[in-house]
């Protein structure tokens, strides 16, 4: 929403962006919740995985449970977001959420960035924005890189555990048109007894042209990964003995992972209006071997499965704005179009020993297609009130055609669902520096279209009940902006969310399933300070309630498992003359682990700090120091029945074992970088 003085802008550029990071912008943004973080604060952050970039959104929080070349773990707004379903992330106009993806519905593999090369992060906030589309329930993030740099530079970055580091970027200008390019390369062991062995490489060339009024980019992008896992491991081994907090039961699990990318980008501003068109071809492809549950259900060979997921992403968006009146009021009248095409050649899960293939449960494919059509009308009714009103419709084909000889065609089959999406918002300009909003709207998530078509379990033969390919959500938002003076700023949100169906995480299947109606609601609280030109700080605090809604059956009850009802993240930046220090805090409470609340998570407590150094103006010196006060904390929480090989031999199995599974928050480490820029 904006008025028609400023709809002739970048939508990312129209925010005044004060020491890194706006979620003020008076206005200007749609809603309390809604925000921009530009370079200075995205390198400021210290990220022990790429993905950690999306922390600058202010109450998430991401973790790992398996392994450094696997996609995070992501928590908001009292969802465990599993690997991204329910967030929607997007890379310079390409999204990277993977639906009826082989491991997980909205797989979203964020190990393909280099965060060194981004410019914005542009994030929302709940179901109001007819831009965003599948997985946007909780939120989404726009991640944008640059189109040039103000110096090459190379990087190298060593830490212990065999981590290592290299990063060369540059670019160069003629005139109008740019050419930008960047290799990354990284190893780490980590501390794990099985040592990852992350071998990863990430290559980006882009070509731009043009101004801010008109011009468009080509990007290339290239990803290749490969990692032992470091999958969850029983917290009674661990207690007992007889497996150290950081072993593994399953050493060969694991995965490779692949990502090549096109994407051009084309925008235009003019006094008639403004245009953006973007288009992309995206070919992916991940094994990954996994077991949760050890020699539970396979006690001679184990419970090790394989699951692929090889495809071809094609897609292409347009969106125009222009300046509108509708009853003699001004506005902005935006609407576009969308398309996104997905063809999984190569959908498996397999039943494996030491990464070896025993059996096929299942092996599909998969093609399916989301055309989606918006139209927004923003309003400024007078200079202290504005609104906006929009219509959203997403219609789903799929089709899948399953490869597996004995129950394939059982089910396979095709489909179509559609949803139309009202959303709406209302700004109320209190005062010049205070501001109280009110948003609505309706959102959705895709389900698994193998999902969508099962009849038959391809385990047991029994028979399966199949989900619907979209279910709709409800969202509501009451918030406030205050901003007294230029250097401080807080926001108070106060939001609800109503689902259809909730997707639980499988834990001996490492997959998710889709589950009973839900409804959340929460609080937000975020404070940024600017004390001197040289200190600032920054504090966020996020409650949330999560429970499944009707009667629950027997023996559950309706606390939803692994949401987070908690998190607070602090910040402190401070810089003087050659020298920088930051700290950076960042807790999540505990978390239930059943439905009925009987087992609890911990709560975790993470700090980490930076020291650097500009030594000349050719280098730059960092160090790192990751869990700065070593505390003994869990990345991540389950609970669900396992088996070891020592208890089948004991024959202390039975139907397994239920305990608490822990993937090990990292002991302290420290990383060394230096920065040598031409």
């Amino acid at each position: 929403m904006a008025s028609s003085a400023a709809m002739c802008q970048d939508p990312l550029l129209e925010v005044v962006i004060v020491n890194g990071v706006s979620t003020a912008a008076l206005g200007v943004l749609d809603s309390a919740s809604e925000g921009v973080v530009n370079s200075l604060a995205l390198q400021q952050r210290l990220s022990l995985r790429p993905s950690e970039v999306l922390e600058a959104v202010p109450g998430m929080v991401v973790t790992q449970h398996s392994g450094d070349g696997k996609a995070s773990q992501y928590f908001l707004r009292g969802f465990n977001l599993d690997h991204g379903t329910d967030f929607s992330v997007s890379l310079d106009g390409m999204p990277m959420n993977m639906p009826s993806h082989g491991h997980a519905q909205g797989y979203t593999n964020l190990n393909v960035l280099i965060p060194e090369m981004l410019t914005a992060l542009h994030f929302r906030k709940g179901s109001y924005f007819v831009g965003d589309g599948d997985f946007s329930l909780a939120g989404s993030a726009a991640l944008r890189y640059q189109n040039q740099l103000d110096r090459p530079f190379a990087q190298l970055t060593l830490g212990p555990n065999n981590y290592r580091r290299s990063l060369l970027a540059g670019s160069t200008s003629r005139d109008d048109q740019h050419w930008l390019g960047a290799l990354e390369l990284q190893g780490n062991d980590g501390p794990w007894d099985n040592p990852q062995g992350v071998r990863k490489g990430n290559m980006l060339l882009r070509y731009s042209q043009g101004s801010s009024a008109e011009g468009f980019s080509v990007t290339g992008m290239l990803h290749q990964n490969a990692w032992n896992a470091s999958d969850q491991i029983p917290q009674r081994t661990v207690d007992a003995g007889l497996l150290p907090r950081f072993g593994a039961v399953d050493a060969t699990d694991g995965g490779r992972s692949s990502r090549a990318s096109l994407s051009g980008q084309w925008h235009q501003r003019t006094a008639q209006g403004n245009t953006d068109v973007s288009a992309y071809v995206v070919r992916s492809a991940l094994q990954l071997w996994s077991n949760f549950t050890y020699k539970l259900k396979r006690p001679v060979e184990g419970d090790q499965f394989e699951q692929t997921d090889g495809r071809y992403v094609v897609g292409a968006a347009v969106r125009h704005e222009r300046a509108s009146a509708l009853a003699g009021i001004d506005g902005t009248l935006t609407f576009g179009a969308s398309w996104r095409g997905d063809r999984v050649g190569d959908l498996g899960l397999y039943l494996t020993q030491a990464r070896l293939r025993d059996s096929t449960v299942r092996q599909d494919k998969v093609s399916q297609d989301l055309l989606s059509v918006y139209a927004q009308q923003a309003l400024q009714f007078s200079e202290r009130w504005r609104g906006f009103a929009g219509l959203r419709l997403d219609n789903l084909h799929y089709s899948v055609r399953g490869q597996e000889p004995v129950f394939g065609l059982l089910n396979s089959g095709s489909g179509q669902a559609h949803l139309f999406q009202p959303k709406a918002g209302l700004a109320w300009n209190v005062a010049p520096r205070h501001e109280l909003y009110a948003n609505a709207g309706v959102g959705f998530h895709s389900n698994d279209a193998r999902g969508a078509t099962i009849t038959t379990d391809p385990q047991t033969g029994a028979g399966a009940q199949s989900v619907p390919a979209i279910v709709r959500g409800t969202g509501a938002e009451l918030g406030w902006k205050f901003a007294p003076v230029e250097d401080f700023f807080t926001s108070v949100s106060l939001w609800t969310l109503k689902m259809g169906s909730e997707l639980v995480f499988v834990g001996d299947a490492g997959t998710t399933e889709a589950g009973r109606p839900s409804r959340r609601a929460g609080l937000e609280f975020i404070t940024r300070w600017v004390a001197t030109p040289g200190l600032k700080f920054d504090l966020t605090w996020a409650q949330s309630r999560a429970r499944f809604t009707g009667v629950p059956p027997a023996g559950e009850g309706n606390l939803i498992d692994n949401a987070v009802n908690r998190v607070i993240s602090a910040a402190a930046v401070w810089q003087r003359d050659a020298w920088q220090t930051s700290l950076q805090l960042r807790h999540m409470g505990p978390r239930p682990l059943d439905t009925g609340g009987a087992v609890m998570s911990s709560a975790t407590t993470l700090l980490n700090g930076r020291l650097g150094y500009i030594a000349s103006k050719t280098l730059t010196l960092s160090l790192d120091v990751f869990n700065l006060t070593n505390r003994l904390a869990n990345d991540i929480e389950y609970f669900y029945a396992s088996c070891t090989a020592r208890e089948v031999n004991r024959g202390q199995c039975g139907s397994g074992i239920s305990d608490r599974h822990i993937h090990p928050q990292e002991p302290r480490s420290l990383r060394l970088t230096a920065r040598w820029s031409l």
